[in-house]
C-alpha cells in the first residue's frame, strides 16, 4: 500500500493497472502540445532578444547533436499534427470511434510519428 502526507493508506489504483493506449495517446498528445508551445515561446523571446534564432537552429542542426534535435522538435510537431488529424477524421465519422479502432489508431499515430520523425531528423534540407 502506498501511505500519503495523511497516514492513511491511498488505494494503488494508477500503479496496479495497465493504461489503455488510448489513454496514453491522449497524453502523448497534450504533452507534444505543451512542448510545441514552450519552444516556440521560446523562440520568440529568443527573437525578441536580438538573436538570430534561424542561424542558432542551423548551426544546432549542423552540429554532432543535429539527429537528435531535429528529432526532438519533429516528434512532437509530427505526433501533434497527426493526433490533429485523427481528431478532425473522428469529427466527420463519429462511427468509427469504438475501443478497437480507437486502439488501432494509436498504435498508428505512434508508429507513424516515430517513422516520420526519424526520416526528418537524418534528412538534410
Amino acid at each position: 500500500m502506498l501511505v500519503i502526507f495523511s497516514g492513511r493508506p491511498l488505494a494503488p489504483h494508477v500503479m496496479n493497472y495497465a493504461w489503455p493506449v488510448a489513454a496514453i495517446s491522449s497524453i502523448t498528445n497534450r504533452i507534444t502540445g505543451g512542448a510545441l508551445s514552450v519552444g516556440l515561446s521560446g523562440m520568440g523571446v529568443l527573437s525578441l532578444v536580438g538573436s538570430d534564432v534561424g542561424a542558432v537552429m542551423a548551426s544546432v542542426g549542423n552540429s554532432g547533436v543535429g539527429p537528435l534535435a531535429k528529432f526532438t522538435v519533429a516528434f512532437p510537431l509530427v505526433y501533434h499534427y497527426m493526433g490533429g488529424v485523427r481528431h478532425l477524421v473522428w469529427d466527420f465519422f463519429p462511427e468509427t470511434v469504438n475501443n478497437e479502432q480507437c486502439a488501432t489508431s494509436s498504435y498508428a499515430l505512434g508508429g507513424v510519428a516515430l517513422v516520420a520523425s526519424t526520416g526528418l531528423a537524418f534528412a538534410s534540407f
